[in-house]
């Protein structure tokens, strides 16, 4: 009779967790659909010890209501209004005292090392190799990758010759699966690319990966569209001096080269 109890309850368990599943892999193909199956975010489920946690659930709750109201038709209907450029560029440097700093961020060449963004003074010898200029170039979606490269290329045939200037491609993988080894290193293979022939530039556009979850981080930088490409020039403590989206105008191109220009000036 006892073991009868125990496999009752057990049945009861199963069949309760098996009803929360089934809940969360309705709810989360309305978040990712359509978009590419290695860009998806994969599907969340709270840990075992958070159950309990009334701010977790909460805290996950309103997060799955805020990526549902900015699901891929919302994305695509406003991408179809102005195609990408959801705000003009900066015309002018962002002033230093009003600056916000760029979040954390770690990001990954496709031979495996890692490295964290900003690159920022700290008041040490090392200070020499940072930066004084720092583009970094943002792309959810691999729609937006010709986005990214309307600002890159001009942006290093411009300061080629630089080493006071650095620049970042950083495409966000979300996927949990791609996210974990070996399909990590697997996926970081595939995606290297050849050097530039040639060329021997001292500023080379650096292609790095950003693995996991970047809710939080979106959030910071208050990136709701994935569709189109978010262009952040920073100075040498981290801040961001400038923002651009989408494909790069022609006097957008010439306020981000003016501006970068009088980073390398600053002290």
């Amino acid at each position: 009779m006892l073991r009868l109890t125990r496999l009752s309850s057990a049945s009861a368990f199963l069949s309760s967790r098996s009803s929360l599943v089934r809940q969360d892999k309705l709810l989360i193909p309305l978040i990712s659909q359509h978009n590419p199956p290695y860009q998806c975010s994969s599907t969340r489920f709270l840990d075992i010890y958070q159950l309990g946690n009334k701010a977790a659930i909460e805290k996950e709750r309103a997060r799955l209501t805020d990526e549902m109201s900015r699901g891929y038709f919302a994305d695509m209907s406003e991408m179809k209004k102005h195609g990408g450029k959801i705000a003009m560029a900066n015309k002018i440097i962002i002033p230093a005292i009003s600056a916000v700093k760029f979040p954390a961020l770690e990001v990954t060449y496709s031979h495996g090392t890692s490295l964290k963004l900003p690159s920022m003074c700290s008041g040490k010898d090392s200070d020499a190799d940072v930066p004084r200029a720092s583009l970094l170039c943002l792309s959810f979606r691999a729609s937006s990758e010709p986005m990214i490269h309307s600002w890159s290329v001009p942006f290093v045939d411009s300061f080629k010759d630089s080493n006071k200037v650095h620049l970042y491609e950083i495409s966000f993988i979300d996927s949990w699966l791609l996210s974990r080894n070996p399909m990590k290193k697997l996926l970081l293979r595939v995606m290297r690319k050849p050097k530039p022939n040639g060329r021997e530039d001292v500023l080379q556009r650096q292609i790095t990966y950003s693995f996991g979850d970047h809710y939080e981080f979106r959030k910071e930088l208050k990136v709701l569209n994935l569709l189109t490409g978010y262009i952040f020039l920073l100075d040498k403590f981290g801040r961001i001096r400038w923002q651009g989206f989408g494909s790069a105008t022609q006097e957008e191109m010439s306020s981000l080269l003016s501006c970068t220009s009088m980073l390398l000036q600053e002290e």
